[in-house]
């Protein structure tokens, strides 16, 4: 079985992940009334339609913030990685490309 180091991108995509499932946890308990007192809940205490779209603002700012830590995580593993030239000079640093196929690769880049 192949191991698997895990990149800086896929550990903050992992804190998201962990972050996330922990507020939702702690919310859904939080929301539980185990008393069957639904006063002040969404539909309850006179807040009538304005209850249910306060609802459905709340998870629109839940999933848009999801939405948009991904996305940013995501520019920024994009931004982060190597360039074609950093890639071929490594190559030959390792020595797996001779220097006549390095300056044929480089300037085929160069163009």
């Amino acid at each position: 079985m192949l191991k698997h180091e895990m990149t800086e991108k896929e550990t903050d995509m992992l804190r998201l992940t962990n972050t996330t499932a922990a507020f939702t946890l702690f919310a859904t308990t939080a929301m539980a009334d185990p008393g069957g007192d639904y006063y002040g809940h969404m539909w309850g205490g006179g807040f009538g339609m304005l209850g249910g779209l306060m609802m459905i603002v709340f998870w629109g700012v839940i999933i848009a913030l999801i939405f948009f830590a991904v996305r940013w995580f995501s520019e920024k593993g994009r931004a982060s990685g190597s360039s074609a030239h950093d890639i071929l000079r490594d190559r030959f640093a390792r020595g797996e490309i001779d220097e006549d196929e390095y300056r044929k690769r480089k300037a085929a880049l160069d163009d």
